[in-house]
């Protein structure tokens, strides 16, 4: 009798470059399709989100909680369509990522007038629906001193941690909305954003603004001056979820400044909170 073949191995392919650009084809829609539908991440540019939020911090916005509209998809290959599919409004109080109607870039910024709210700024005082938002203060926010976050237009602020760390201290307010929701806000200096009058919110649009209201080009300020008046719904992008990593400016080419370049106590926070 004899012995048993051995099992036959399966013959390998032939490389193909079909087959190859395929299979990167393939790839490439997934990552379209996660990015234009599920998820995307986003990277804090501006000073106009402190102190909840910080020039180099990374974070993760989700496409889906408002439904969707034209500009979801990451390539722009639709038309301008008004409304979204499946939408909702956000909350007051949500932190959300938008395209601009000034530049088109994407800008980040809190939710705090929807469609028929009436919104007012008096003497730096949020006022919603007639009634002025609740505020408290609060110990001042500590910020370590680097090349994303520094203090040097108001040197005032300057000081030095318990440990010898040079920070920026910032007086800061809670401010909550009627909703309960709660966050912190900057209010420096006296500036023609202070005082707004009062303006009703339309239908299909929404009121912005950032936490650092000095140094915020938000719903206060008209498109035609680089700011962003009132946002169309269909411009939403996302809402933003959770900080992934931070950087806090010092890194180089040299990779062993990587590593000290990242603020690891600003990882996976929530931005949901209050």
């Amino acid at each position: 009798m004899s012995p048993p073949e051995a099992a036959a191995t399966p013959a390998k392919q032939p490389f193909s470059w079909r087959r190859e650009a395929q299979q990167w084809a393939l790839l490439i829609l997934a990552v379209l399709g996660i990015h234009s539908f599920l998820a995307k991440p986003f990277y804090i540019p501006s000073e106009s989100m402190m102190p909840g939020l910080l020039v180099g911090d990374r974070l993760i916005v989700s496409k889906f909680p408002y439904g969707f509209s034209y500009l979801s998809p990451s390539v722009p290959i639709l038309p301008r369509i008004k409304g979204r599919l499946f939408g909702r409004y956000p909350e007051r109080g949500d932190i959300i990522v938008l395209k601009s109607p000034s530049d088109g870039g994407d800008w980040i910024k809190r939710v705090i007038g929807l469609p028929g709210d009436t919104v007012e700024m008096r003497d730096g005082r949020l006022i919603l629906n007639g009634a002025p938002v609740p505020i408290a203060p609060v110990a001042p926010v500590e910020i370590a001193v680097s090349p994303n976050t520094d203090c040097a237009y108001l040197p005032a602020l300057l000081g030095t941690a318990a440990d010898g760390t040079p920070v920026c201290r910032f007086p800061a307010l809670k401010e909550t909305l009627p909703n309960g929701r709660s966050y912190l806000v900057l209010d420096l200096a006296k500036t023609p954003l202070d005082n707004r009058p009062p303006i009703i919110v339309p239908d299909g649009f929404l009121f912005l603004m950032g936490d650092n209201r000095d140094n915020s080009s938000d719903s206060r300020v008209p498109p035609e001056a680089g700011g962003l008046g009132l946002v169309p719904f269909e411009n939403i992008v996302g809402r933003a979820e959770f900080t992934t990593f931070s950087l806090d400016g010092s890194a180089t080419l040299n990779p062993l400044t990587w590593v000290r370049s990242l603020r690891g106590e600003r990882a996976f926070l929530s931005l949901r909170e209050g």
